[in-house]
Protein backbone atom coordinates (compact mmCIF):
# COMPACT_ATOMS: atom_id res chain seq x y z
CA UNK A 1 0.00 0.00 0.00
CA UNK A 2 1.38 3.68 -0.78
CA UNK A 3 1.29 6.69 1.18
CA UNK A 4 -1.45 8.74 0.38
CA UNK A 5 -0.34 11.78 -0.53
CA UNK A 6 -2.20 14.75 -1.97
CA UNK A 7 -0.24 17.30 -3.08
CA UNK A 8 0.76 15.52 -6.66
CA UNK A 9 -3.31 15.05 -6.87
CA UNK A 10 -3.92 18.40 -6.02
CA UNK A 11 -1.68 19.49 -8.68
CA UNK A 12 -2.83 17.18 -11.24
CA UNK A 13 -6.46 18.68 -10.70
CA UNK A 14 -5.27 21.98 -10.83
CA UNK A 15 -3.40 21.36 -14.04
CA UNK A 16 -6.35 19.25 -15.92
CA UNK A 17 -8.36 21.79 -15.03
CA UNK A 18 -6.44 24.55 -16.17
CA UNK A 19 -5.88 22.44 -19.10
CA UNK A 20 -9.26 21.81 -19.94
CA UNK A 21 -10.51 25.51 -19.28
CA UNK A 22 -7.87 26.91 -21.48
CA UNK A 23 -8.61 24.08 -24.21
CA UNK A 24 -12.83 25.08 -24.50
CA UNK A 25 -12.46 29.03 -23.95
CA UNK A 26 -9.13 29.36 -27.10
CA UNK A 27 -10.43 26.37 -29.10
CA UNK A 28 -14.10 26.21 -27.63
CA UNK A 29 -13.76 22.03 -27.99
CA UNK A 30 -13.62 19.92 -25.05
CA UNK A 31 -11.04 18.33 -23.66
CA UNK A 32 -12.62 14.36 -23.77
CA UNK A 33 -9.52 11.96 -24.58
CA UNK A 34 -12.23 9.42 -26.04
CA UNK A 35 -12.97 12.44 -29.15
CA UNK A 36 -9.68 13.92 -29.09
CA UNK A 37 -8.27 10.60 -30.14
CA UNK A 38 -11.39 9.72 -32.26
CA UNK A 39 -11.14 13.37 -34.45
CA UNK A 40 -6.96 12.67 -34.81
CA UNK A 41 -7.39 8.95 -36.35
CA UNK A 42 -9.64 10.95 -38.98
CA UNK A 43 -7.68 11.66 -41.79
CA UNK A 44 -9.58 14.60 -43.27
CA UNK A 45 -10.38 15.74 -39.27
CA UNK A 46 -9.28 19.81 -39.78
CA UNK A 47 -8.63 20.05 -36.55
CA UNK A 48 -6.09 16.59 -36.21
CA UNK A 49 -3.18 19.15 -35.49
CA UNK A 50 -4.19 19.82 -32.03
CA UNK A 51 -5.60 16.37 -31.58
CA UNK A 52 -2.07 15.52 -31.97
CA UNK A 53 -0.65 17.74 -29.42
CA UNK A 54 -2.94 17.27 -26.85
CA UNK A 55 -1.97 13.42 -27.56
CA UNK A 56 1.76 14.27 -27.24
CA UNK A 57 1.71 16.18 -24.01
CA UNK A 58 -0.28 13.81 -22.55
CA UNK A 59 2.57 10.96 -23.33
CA UNK A 60 5.57 13.01 -22.71
CA UNK A 61 4.04 15.09 -19.67
CA UNK A 62 5.09 13.08 -17.14
CA UNK A 63 8.88 13.48 -18.73
CA UNK A 64 8.72 16.58 -18.34
CA UNK A 65 7.08 16.24 -14.39
CA UNK A 66 9.69 13.99 -13.87
CA UNK A 67 11.97 16.26 -12.39
CA UNK A 68 9.60 17.94 -10.16
CA UNK A 69 8.84 14.91 -8.33
CA UNK A 70 5.87 13.68 -10.12
CA UNK A 71 5.18 10.94 -12.46
CA UNK A 72 3.84 7.73 -13.33
CA UNK A 73 3.55 4.42 -11.02
CA UNK A 74 6.69 2.74 -11.45
CA UNK A 75 4.88 -0.62 -11.35
CA UNK A 76 1.18 -1.90 -12.17
CA UNK A 77 -0.06 -5.11 -10.83
CA UNK A 78 -2.12 -6.37 -13.33
CA UNK A 79 -1.71 -9.04 -15.87
CA UNK A 80 -1.47 -8.15 -19.99
CA UNK A 81 -4.86 -9.92 -20.34
CA UNK A 82 -6.38 -8.08 -17.41
CA UNK A 83 -4.94 -4.43 -18.89
CA UNK A 84 -6.34 -5.30 -21.97
CA UNK A 85 -10.06 -6.60 -21.16
CA UNK A 86 -10.10 -3.27 -18.97
CA UNK A 87 -9.05 -1.46 -22.19
CA UNK A 88 -11.70 -2.90 -23.85
CA UNK A 89 -14.51 -2.09 -21.54
CA UNK A 90 -13.11 1.21 -20.91
CA UNK A 91 -13.81 1.90 -24.58
CA UNK A 92 -16.84 0.11 -24.78
CA UNK A 93 -18.39 1.97 -21.98
CA UNK A 94 -17.20 4.79 -23.72
CA UNK A 95 -18.57 4.98 -26.57
CA UNK A 96 -22.23 3.77 -25.22
CA UNK A 97 -21.83 6.44 -22.82
CA UNK A 98 -21.15 9.18 -25.74
CA UNK A 99 -18.03 10.16 -23.86
CA UNK A 100 -15.06 9.24 -21.60
CA UNK A 101 -14.53 10.12 -18.01
CA UNK A 102 -12.47 13.42 -19.01
CA UNK A 103 -15.12 14.71 -21.19
CA UNK A 104 -17.97 13.76 -19.01
CA UNK A 105 -16.63 14.52 -15.24
CA UNK A 106 -13.94 17.48 -15.94
CA UNK A 107 -15.55 19.55 -18.91
CA UNK A 108 -19.86 17.95 -18.65
CA UNK A 109 -20.05 18.44 -14.93
CA UNK A 110 -17.97 22.06 -14.90
CA UNK A 111 -20.70 23.37 -17.56
CA UNK A 112 -23.51 22.02 -15.64
CA UNK A 113 -24.34 19.51 -18.28
CA UNK A 114 -27.33 16.82 -16.74
CA UNK A 115 -26.41 14.08 -19.18
CA UNK A 116 -22.48 14.60 -17.97
CA UNK A 117 -23.57 14.41 -14.10
CA UNK A 118 -25.85 11.36 -14.82
CA UNK A 119 -22.70 9.50 -16.99
CA UNK A 120 -20.42 10.48 -14.37
CA UNK A 121 -22.49 9.11 -11.41
CA UNK A 122 -22.62 6.06 -13.75
CA UNK A 123 -18.98 5.67 -14.40
CA UNK A 124 -18.17 6.42 -10.80
CA UNK A 125 -21.09 3.60 -9.50
CA UNK A 126 -19.90 1.12 -11.96
CA UNK A 127 -16.06 1.62 -10.68
CA UNK A 128 -17.22 0.92 -7.03
CA UNK A 129 -18.60 -2.27 -8.09
CA UNK A 130 -15.91 -3.52 -10.05
CA UNK A 131 -13.38 -2.83 -7.43
CA UNK A 132 -15.38 -4.76 -4.72
CA UNK A 133 -15.75 -7.42 -7.26
CA UNK A 134 -12.01 -8.03 -8.36
CA UNK A 135 -10.97 -7.24 -4.70
CA UNK A 136 -13.49 -9.26 -2.56
CA UNK A 137 -15.28 -11.42 -4.55
CA UNK A 138 -12.93 -12.59 -7.15
CA UNK A 139 -9.52 -11.69 -4.95
CA UNK A 140 -7.18 -10.62 -7.91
Amino acid sequence: MTEFTPWSALIGGFVLGGSALMLLLLNGRIAGISGIVSGAMQVSDPNAKWRWMFILGLIFGPLLAGPFGLGLPENIDASWPVILIGGFLVGTGTRIGSGCTSGHGICGIGRLSPRSIVATLTFMAVAIVVVFVVRHLIGV
